[in-house]
């Protein structure tokens, strides 16, 4: 194959699977409802199962189940067969997928189903096949055409799969409430578990905060806004309320003789961006991109009790 061909064939292989994955808006019926109600209602885990690869993408949807708030896991088909059954209780529910619904290692996992009263949820393209009609629950999209020339290895099929696992986990997710803060306890690790730590675990607090009063005279500000090294110095009221920052910007901008004697309250930025203690770390990166900024002041009730700086956050990914 040469370059052209190549990357037609590639086009093709995208175009086909975008054009089955349009269809896919159908399974959004009673259903579908079904489904995730049942998957919400149990008090076990959500144990997915296949053969080859919608074994693959069973592992890859009980992965995002497991955190997202569903306890997950995956037993293979062919392995239940073999002492895995053992591992599904009562208190459980399988989610079975195969494309065709007539996959023989299924066989002795729905009769478990069935013999011990557990609820099943299958999710297949053939609404006649034996999986769908053992089953508690069954979703079914429209067999699809595959990517591959030959219509032969699973590629839209295996993608729509994938899809439709990733709309059940985030309807879970909805639906059980699920905060970005509780992904902290699943992935602590990684740049996604930087990102879900706390404002308030990274913060600089008390004597650390850049902090002046409005009618306090620029020279005594100026003082402050070096010594505590975060470009810029907090303006409060009487009240001790935040009302304004001064940042190393502002003092370019009014450098003159007369700068030493003007009160902080004369050069300062009126109604500063500010954070709150529970926000989490990707949220203060995302508001100090957007506004530009390079410290954001921490507050409870308009009253500063914590500063932080960008260097702090990109400390966290390095």
């Amino acid at each position: 194959m040469n370059k052209n061909n190549i990357i037609k064939r590639a086009k093709n292989t995208l175009n086909t699977e975008l054009k089955e994955l349009k269809n896919l808006s159908k399974i959004f019926n009673n259903n579908f409802y079904k489904a995730v109600i049942l998957l919400s209602k149990i008090k076990g885990r959500v144990i997915v199962t296949g053969v080859g690869k919608s074994a693959h993408i069973g592992n890859k949807i009980s992965a995002t189940l497991a955190s997202t708030g569903t306890p997950s896991y995956l037993i293979h088909a062919t392995e239940a067969s073999h002492g895995d059954l053992g591992g599904i209780t009562k208190n459980d529910c399988i989610l079975a997928i195969s494309n065709s619904g007539e996959t023989a290692e299924l066989k002795n996992i729905i009769s478990y189903s069935k013999r011990f009263d557990i609820p099943m949820v299958s999710i297949s393209s053939n609404a006649k096949s034996t999986l769908y009609k053992n089953s508690t629950v069954g979703i079914v999209y429209k067999k699809p055409v595959e990517a591959c020339p030959h219509n032969l290895a699973p590629t839209s099929s295996t993608t729509l799969m994938l899809v439709i696992g990733d709309c059940i986990a985030m309807a879970l997710l909805e639906l059980k409430g699920f905060k970005s803060s509780q992904f902290k306890s699943f992935h602590p690790g990684g740049n996604l578990g930087k990102d879900l730590q706390k404002i308030s675990e990274i913060m600089h607090t008390g004597s650390a905060l850049p902090l002046a009063k409005e009618n306090e005279k620029m020279a005594k500000s100026l003082i402050t806004m070096t010594k505590k090294s975060f470009g810029c110095v907090g303006v409060i009221n009487n009240k001790k309320k935040l009302i304004g920052i001064i940042t190393d910007g502002d003092l370019r901008r009014n450098m003159n003789d007369k700068l030493f004697n003007l009160k902080a309250a004369d050069l300062m930025t009126t109604k500063p961006s500010i954070g709150e203690k529970d926000m989490l770390v990707g949220e203060a990166l995302n508001i100090m991109n957007n506004k530009k900024i390079t410290s954001l002041f921490i507050c409870e009730k308009n009253k500063p009790i914590g500063i932080i700086h960008v260097h702090d956050l990109l400390r966290l990914s390095s």
